[in-house]
């Protein structure tokens, strides 16, 4: 499976949000794509250990069991949901947004397994750091072809 900590691919993802544009449209989804940005960098900030969000309770019961969505090779769903703490409803500048995310994803991956979080994942629980990269890929691969990026 792709993961951030591999040369190739976060190369594959920097190429994949230059080509996204302020008016690239979504295919699926309510977010405009400065807002999808965003998003991203608040996944990202999370693996970074920037931001801790709380373990959610449903998250607690059924997350572990269900972990390998997150690190698996098959893409995310369309509409999968996601943690209220990630959604972006104001707008946003979308140069601005796309400098943060490209900037952290290249912090991330730099930083490599020593730098990842060791705070749970708000929903699945405890995380090495290869699955944190694996999952931060497939996020980000879910939102660029939401956007046909």
């Amino acid at each position: 499976m792709k993961n951030l900590f591999e040369p190739r691919t976060l190369e594959e993802i920097q190429q994949r949000i230059n080509k996204l544009t302020p008016g690239s449209q979504r295919q699926w989804g309510k977010m405009e794509v400065a807002q999808m940005l965003a998003h991203c960098t608040a996944a990202l900030e999370v693996a970074v250990g920037l931001k801790s969000p709380p373990r959610m309770f449903i998250g607690r019961i059924i997350g572990p069991f269900i972990k390998s969505v997150f690190t698996n090779e098959k893409p995310l769903r369309k509409n999968t949901p996601t943690d209220k703490s990630f959604i972006v409803i104001d707008q946003r500048n979308f140069e601005k947004e796309k400098a943060q995310l490209i900037e952290l994803i290249a912090q991330f991956s730099k930083g490599g397994a020593a730098k990842v979080t060791t705070h749970p994942h708000s929903f699945f629980g405890k995380l090495t750091p290869t699955e944190w990269a694996t999952g931060m890929y497939k996020h980000l691969d879910h939102h660029l072809r939401q956007f046909g990026a």
